[in-house]
């Protein structure tokens, strides 16, 4: 079994999930626990959403000896939203809102890292939804309801409009500082020590193994190691919009300059200078230890390595590659967040 969790969400006036909150989902639960629970509500293997009504869950409260999840039970049987069991049998592509959910909830809680599991398909699944002060709603919906709270005296804060939600309302990670919660979406991973100030932004299957300073944009698709730091309104080039299919990973100790972007991989203790956007296809010279140029290339070809600095050349306007012998070092007052 891949994943299961207990879920609590929200459906349209249709019966169909519009979202589903997952707390505390179970990576690779054993075969006792899997088997306790498929005698409770009757699943009998594959990837499955199976709706829980009251007896179903006091079921599953008699059933499972696992105190967490029992103690999540017994507080869902008083649910006023419908509740769900999801449970994945094997990382296959996606089928469902709330199968799409937990895996999205299995990345935020670090279970699994970016590009570690099959999230194929995951647009054409999640519905676009209003994130209001009252919740999902439908956008079909959103009319009626915004004119009955204008009734009722009050406005309907729509705070946006995506197929995503904020992270933070769903899982907060330990050991993370995060100054502007919406600009996280669910599915991001954020390592202990994570600083995401306010400009900074950070999409599902993407993240930071931490520590780490963010204060620019990781795409999907991007994970940067420890120790290294997206300057403010610096970008990673994702495989979404036009992107392309190429992953692009950041090394340990790496600085992406304030207004850079980076659209090759870096290995560890590379710098881009601020300003300068790398993208696979910018004509780099590169330079020996003496500053002697050694041959042209496009920066696909220096594409992992490590020990680099990228720098424009200010007299010439040549983009070169030296070898860098300033690697950052975070400052570990600033990433210490118990």
């Amino acid at each position: 079994m891949y994943s299961l969790a207990f879920g609590i969400g929200t459906r349209n006036s249709q019966d169909e999930w519009l979202e589903v909150f997952f707390p505390r989902p179970i990576f690779r639960p054993s075969s006792e626990l899997v088997s306790q629970i498929a005698g409770a509500i009757n699943y009998e293997g594959g990837n499955r959403d199976i709706e829980l009504d009251g007896d179903k869950i006091q079921k599953l409260i008699d059933s499972i000896g696992e105190p967490e999840q029992k103690a999540i039970l017994s507080a869902m049987k008083g649910s006023v939203k419908p509740c769900v069991a999801t449970l994945i049998e094997s990382d296959t592509e996606l089928s469902s809102t709330p199968e799409t959910y937990l895996k999205l909830h299995l990345l935020s809680y670090r279970y699994v890292r970016p590009n570690e599991q099959n999230l194929h398909d995951l647009y054409a699944i999640l519905p676009n939804v209003a994130w209001t002060d009252i919740g999902a709603v439908d956008l079909r919906e959103l009319d009626h309801l915004q004119l009955e709270a204008r009734i009722q005296g009050r406005v309907l804060e729509v705070a946006g409009i995506d197929k995503f939600p904020k992270m933070t309302n769903y899982v907060v990670p330990t050991g993370v500082r995060i100054a502007h919660s919406a600009r996280v979406r669910l599915g991001a991973y954020l390592g202990e020590g994570t600083t995401v100030m306010h400009e900074g932004l950070v999409n599902f299957n993407a993240g930071t193994v931490g520590p780490n300073m963010i204060e620019g944009r990781v795409s999907q698709g991007v994970l940067l190691d420890a120790g290294s730091d997206l300057g403010g309104s610096g970008s990673t080039m994702g495989t979404l919009s036009g992107g392309g299919k190429l992953v692009i990973s950041i090394g340990k100790d790496c600085l992406i300059g304030a207004n850079a972007g980076c659209g090759i991989s870096l290995g560890d203790r590379c710098t881009i200078e601020a300003g300068l956007y790398i993208t696979a296809g910018t004509v780099v010279q590169v330079l020996d230890e003496n500053k002697n140029p050694v041959k042209t290339a496009k920066a696909r070809e220096l594409s992992g390595h490590s020990d680099m600095l990228f720098i424009r050349n200010s007299q010439t306007g040549v983009v070169e590659c030296r070898t860098n012998h300033h690697a950052i070092s975070l400052n570990e007052s600033l990433h210490a967040h118990n």
